[in-house]
């Protein structure tokens, strides 16, 4: 096996190598047996240190008479992040690599690669200690980044109280319990017949304890050691605290420069912005709208710009310190070692790499924030700005100036503060129950005054008429006598009988008249009910049948009776009742007349309603954010609900609120995190038949909120629930090259929207007024819970756990698998009694005095410098150290001399 070990730091004095920069060492040598020769170390074979590219190490040929150069390469690839510092053995062994680079210390990410002559670096396995366990990464002291830290070393700075602190915590399942909630969860989902045959009372009992339920073994057969942690309902939180050190200031690279003739003065006007990606609104310009890493750039210091980060970064679990300050929690990989020195040290790595990276993006954040500029005026200006008075007092040298940025430098350390042991579950849709805010929006209808609206013709309607029509006397045809004078016709024994006699049926009449008489308007049709009226004065005729012929357009009368009087014609009244036509011209000139009309409305309405869509996202998407902690509040209150539910204190007490009183005498429930799921919602079908509602019930059609609005329809169409999305498709091309629909569930936005929040293009669900982390929890497909216990009720927690209808005993039987850096205690235990032991012992921790004190003592003593950067962290201890430097808006002017033949800068001389 490899072993890399950082040998020291060697002053180097070299002429032209600037203050604080130094000679490093490092040592490989080899552990395996028969190392001193061939072995993993051969001679001429080439083997190097991977350090990261922003690293300033100097080249070995600036410094010909350092004898730890000699033979040292330095290999940079332009697509590499990674710069490879090492030598060529010459002989077989142990081998030296020495660099020059920055004097100030960190920790970093190292890799060693080696490879015979002519061949490419590989990355090989090694290790830090001869104890330790190799792999091809490691964490070794190194030179920070960048250019040299200037001013005094942190060890002068002993002492100095932090300005500032921020508390986050790194949470890790402890693998080995198979809980009764997440095993029945998982079960629920599993395909495995054998899985799925779980129940409640396969978690009780020695069966349980041992595995020896075949259920059971069947689920234990599916994961792995560490995968286990997903089933297991308990965990640790490992607390850190992160100290803010405000050291001391000096002069940073120069950002201008300027030349003064003899004698001359010049006025300096120094205008400092800020650069800060803000959007605002005519109608709401004190709210800003900004994504989550530029947000940072409003922000001077560190301390604040990593307080905002942990506040809006969405993969920290949220909890809550005494109810006010919000407490980040990190999620890690689930730990098999019950030991709280091995999970101790765990975080500790885990916390150092969080942090690092999140203080060099805050800074660099910070850096891009400040933006100095220069104007050289002649004249003196009423200006707010700082102004500048720079004179050159001689009268025969030309004075130049550079104009330096004044940098601040801060120190930051981390401390363990505290191991609390957690109960976990898995929560279903965790967001169903919130409700969320409708934007009341009412559009204007449209202004239709400009479109001429056309005049409806009167209405076809029935119409009645009055006719008289002449009854001729006429004898019938084909009889031999006609109608004499004043005599009467009365034999007419069929209604529809052209023939009526007379009384001694010798004279024969014709007894039909057809009429046709003129409809009151064109197309009207006649009704079959023509009603008889009279007959003409002196005159006497009764009808015997009124028939309106097939066309509607006429009627045939047939006599019953008449008298033939003067035997001139007679005249009959009729009322006549007419049936409108389906339209007429009129009508048609309307229908076409109000089609067009109708079209032109439905233009300006599709406009209006498109004008409002637009009006609305713009109000949608410049909506004022509802506070942080509120909605974290809210969120809370549904996973405490769900979790209470899951612990079933109403089954458990008679008494509800008694209940829920005891379980946070053993849980706090106040610092209760959650995470939600990484595999948000997607779109998908709606499923014809809908799931069986959970307990408690989801929201219905018939709930109510507490104070509901009175009258619910007078909102319809005129609230905005969420951002809009639409179900569109795109004419994609498929590989025959034929268009073929794509369907998407796109968003809406427009040229004055603001930039439309996370899940938009996943067709989430999103609150108008919410974060990104209401947006995830909305649409999370589950969260888990984490519900610290109180410090001292450890035992207590894990016996109220072990119950059979919260998590049960499961695998609790099973030997403990020992592993390196457990206490010696935990040798030849039972799962179950490693728990025991283990929260006997953070009952003890975390009750003890010495240890609160403890996690109080930089308060009170102040900086203490940490040799080496950084070391796995002991409970409670400091373990990691750093150094940021950040701009201030101040700038100095200092007066330089130039070689006018070299260019190169000299003293200033006198």
């Amino acid at each position: 096996m490899l072993v890399v070990t950082f040998t020291g730091r060697t002053a180097l004095s070299a002429p032209g190598t600037g203050a604080g920069y130094s000679i490093w060492s490092y040592k490989i040598e080899s552990t395996g047996a028969g190392s001193s020769g061939g072995g993993e170390l051969p001679a001429q074979q080439k083997i190097a240190l991977a350090l990261p590219r922003e690293v300033d190490v100097r080249g070995p040929d600036r410094y010909p008479d350092v004898p730890q150069l000699q033979g040292i390469f330095i290999q940079r690839d332009a697509t590499s992040s990674r710069q490879y510092v090492g030598r060529q053995s010459a002989a077989p062994g142990t081998q030296t690599i020495s660099f020059v680079a920055p004097t100030s210390e960190t920790t970093c990410e190292v890799l060693l690669v080696k490879a015979p002559q002519g061949q490419s670096l590989a990355a090989v396995p090694f290790a830090t200690s001869p104890t330790n366990a190799p792999g091809t990464v490691q964490l070794l002291p190194a030179p920070v980044v960048g250019s040299p830290i200037n001013g005094r070393p942190p060890a002068e700075f002993a002492g100095l109280l932090p300005y500032a602190s921020e508390l986050f915590g790194i949470y890790q399942p402890l693998a080995g319990w198979y809980g009764l909630q997440n095993s029945l969860r998982f079960a629920r989902s599993s395909a495995d017949k054998a899985s799925t045959s779980l129940s409640r009372e396969s978690f009780s009992g020695s069966a349980a304890r041992t595995l020896s339920d075949d259920a059971l073994a069947a689920l234990a057969e599916r994961f792995e050691s560490a995968a286990q942690g997903v089933l297991s309902p308990v965990g640790l939180v490992n607390l850190f605290r992160q100290y803010f050190f405000e050291f001391d200031t000096f002069l940073g690279s120069p950002t201008g420069h300027l030349w003064l003739s003899p004698g001359s003065t010049v006025e300096l006007v120094e205008t400092s912005t800020r650069r800060t990606l803000v959007e605002r609104t005519a109608e709401q310009a004190e709210e800003t709208s900004r994504k989550v890493e530029e947000s940072l750039t409003a922000q001077d210091d560190i301390a604040d710009a990593v307080k905002e980060d942990n506040a809006n970064d969405t993969k920290l679990g949220v909890s809550a310190s005494g109810g006010a300050n919000a407490v980040g929690i990190y999620h890690a990989d689930a730990s098999v070692s019950f030991g709280v020195s091995n999970t101790v040290k765990k975080s500790s790595e885990e916390t150092h790499r969080h942090s690092r990276t999140q203080s060099s993006k805050v800074t660099s954040e910070i850096k891009r924030n400040f933006k100095t500029t220069f104007k050289t005026v002649t004249e003196t200006t009423d200006t707010s700005s700082r102004r500048y008075v720079v004179q050159n007092p001689s009268t025969t040298k030309l004075v130049n100036y550079e104009l330096r940025r004044k940098m601040r430098k801060v120190g930051v350390q981390l401390q363990h503060i505290g191991t609390r042991l957690c109960w976990q579950v898995y929560l279903p849709v965790p967001g169903r129950r919130l409700g969320l805010g409708d934007l009341v929006h009412i559009a204007p209808a449209p202004d239709l005054t400009s479109i001429n609206k056309p005049e409806p013709p009167p209405p076809l309607v029935a119409k009645t008429t009055q006719f008289t029509g002449a009854f001729p006397i006429r004898k019938q045809p084909g009889t031999p006598d006609p109608p004499e004078i004043n005599m009467e016709f009365v034999h007419h024994p069929i209604p529809d009988s052209d023939d009526i006699t007379d009384h001694d049926n010798a004279r024969h009449a014709v007894a039909r008249m057809d009429y046709t008489p003129s409809p009151p308007e064109q197309g009207y049709t006649l009704k079959d009910n023509v009603r008889f009226l009279s007959a003409a004065p002196g005159r006497a005729f009764v009808p015997h049948l009124i028939r309106v012929n097939q066309e509607k357009t006429g009627f045939a009368v047939f006599a019953q009776f008449f008298n033939s009087g003067d035997l001139s014609p007679m005249g009959l009244n009729f009322d006549l009742t007419w049936d409108p036509p389906q339209t007429n011209d009129a009508h048609e000139r309307y229908a076409a007349e109000k089609k067009i009309y109708d079209a032109e409305v439905a233009e300006l309405q599709r406009t209006a309603y498109a004008s409002a869509v637009r009006e609305r996202l713009g109000l949608v998407s410049a909506m004022r954010p509802r506070p942080s902690q509120d909605l974290r509040n809210e969120e809370r209150q549904v996973i405490y609900g769900s979790v209470i539910h899951k612990l079933k204190p109403y089954e458990m007490f008679e008494d509800a609120h008694l209940g829920a009183e005891l379980l946070r005498q053993i849980f706090d429930v106040d610092e209760m995190l959650y995470f939600v799921a990484p595999d948000y919602w997607r779109p998908h079908t709606v499923p014809t038949t809908p799931p069986t509602p959970p307990d408690p019930p989801e929201p219905t059609k018939d709930s109510l909120g507490k104070y509901p609005v009175p009258d619910p329809s007078v909102l319809a169409g005129r609230t905005v629930l969420s951002w809009y999305s639409q179900t569109d498709t795109a004419n994609a091309l498929d590989p025959q090259g034929q268009a073929t629909p794509e369907w998407r569930v796109n968003y809406l936005i427009t040229e004055e929207t603001q930039p439309s929040p996370l899940g938009s293009s996943l067709g989430w669900l999103i609150e108008i007024d919410g974060d990104a982390r209401r947006n995830e929890f909305l649409n999370a497909a589950w969260a888990k819970a984490v519900l610290p216990v109180r410090p001292g009720r450890e035992p207590d927690a894990l016996r109220w756990l072990r119950k059979a209808d919260v998590e049960g005993e499961a695998a609790l039987g099973l030997d403990y698998e020992w592993k390196t850096g457990d206490p010696d205690n935990y040798h030849g235990k039972k799962v179950g009694e490693v728990l025991d032991i283990l929260a006997s012992e953070l009952q003890v921790s975390n009750t003890a005095i010495a240890n609160t004190v403890a996690t109080e003592e930089v308060f009170e003593t102040g900086f203490d410098p940490l040799e080496g950067g950084f070391t796995p962290a002991d409970p409670y201890k400091v373990f990691d150290q750093w150094i940021e430097v950040l701009p201030t808006d101040q700038v100095v002017a200092v007066e330089v001399a130039y070689d006018p033949k070299t260019g190169q800068q000299i003293p200033v001389q006198g």
